[in-house]
């Protein structure tokens, strides 16, 4: 059996709570807001118990309003979500007692220090002192040597790793972060997904949105698009990617040729300008693709085409999403 990492949040497996199954449930939710603009058109989402769940969407198509509206800040209009079996409006204070919420924006008192922020914040929740606990948050974000210090005088990376440790000082189940690495350095960027990682693992789901759509790759276990309030897609990276993306075969020639035989005239399939490179591009998750480069490449073959070399690029994550949310005609 795994041991706890003493870095890391600890949960009281005897407090009481409701069980379900996913951890946030979020049913046909709507928000319109005064001036009559929708935000969110019957957004519905399952997000599972210990998952690392990325939110893509552009500005303004309703990532911060779901957010919002989960963590008890904006009232939806029509629908209903639950955090942990809580009702969000209805059992509002026990809905929000499971989640920590980092903003985007970052708002600390400058003349706190660290160590105080922190605590306050714990608090606020109406938990007792636990000092033992602060430390552990503070020592896995890389804050202990700087707990005495004002805010003032941290860097914006740092103030952004106190943020996230105002929302671990609760022991909350739950984790949203909304684009937690704006204005982060690269190694403290790394550093801080590496605790992301450790939170999962100690079972605490994790909802980030991000602008950085490789990190979302890299680290997600799922992705959700949203675009103009509603969801376009949900699903496992692999599955997404597989799905949703394409692949390129280009075979580099020996000798460069004028023009395609016609055993190569199919979609997919263009020639460069300089007549080296021979390209075919096809649907990552297609059940023929196999056949369809064997057959190419016996065509060059046959063709009595001399290959130098072979490459497959496939989509990113980031050409997917790129691909969802543009407009259509652009």
């Amino acid at each position: 059996m795994n041991q706890q990492d003493p870095r890391l949040p600890t949960h009281d497996p005897a407090a009481p709570r409701a069980v379900v199954d996913p951890i946030i449930r979020i049913d046909n939710l709507v928000k319109t807001y005064a001036d009559g603009f929708t935000a969110l058109q019957g957004v519905s989402l399952d997000i599972e118990r210990g998952e690392i769940l990325a939110l893509l969407g552009p500005n303004g198509a309703g990532k911060t309003t779901m957010i919002g509206v989960i963590c008890g800040l904006i009232s939806p209009s029509a629908g209903r979500a639950t955090v942990d079996g809580y009702d969000v409006v209805a059992e509002y204070r026990a809905a929000r007692a499971q989640i920590g919420l980092v903003p985007q924006e970052l708002t600390t008192d400058a003349f706190e220090t660290v160590w105080d922020t922190v605590t306050l914040s714990r608090g606020l929740f109406g938990l007792p002192p636990d000092p033992a606990h602060i430390e552990r948050v503070l020592r896995a974000l890389s804050l202990w040597d700087k707990r005495k210090n004002m805010l003032m005088t941290l860097s914006g990376g740092m103030k952004r790793r106190v943020m996230i440790a105002k929302a671990l000082s609760h022991e909350p189940r739950i984790l949203f972060l909304d684009e937690p690495t704006a204005g982060v350095d690269v190694e403290l960027r790394k550093g801080m997904w590496a605790v992301v990682r450790d939170l999962r693992e100690q079972g605490v789901t994790v909802i980030l949105t991000t602008h950085y759509i490789e990190e979302a790759e890299e680290i997600a276990d799922r992705v959700a698009v949203i675009q103009k309030g509603r969801i376009l897609v949900v699903d496992d990276k692999a599955t997404l990617m597989r799905r949703l993306g394409r692949k390129t075969l280009t075979v580099h020639l020996l000798e460069p040729v004028s023009a395609l035989p016609d055993s190569l005239a199919q979609d997919g399939v263009s020639l460069s300008e300089d007549g080296t490179r021979i390209a075919y591009a096809y649907e990552a998750g297609s059940t023929e693709d196999g056949d369809d480069v064997d057959r190419m490449l016996r065509a060059m073959l046959d063709a009595g085409m001399r290959l130098r070399d072979v490459q497959t690029d496939q989509s990113s994550l980031e050409e997917i999403f790129v691909d969802l949310v543009k407009e259509p005609g652009a």
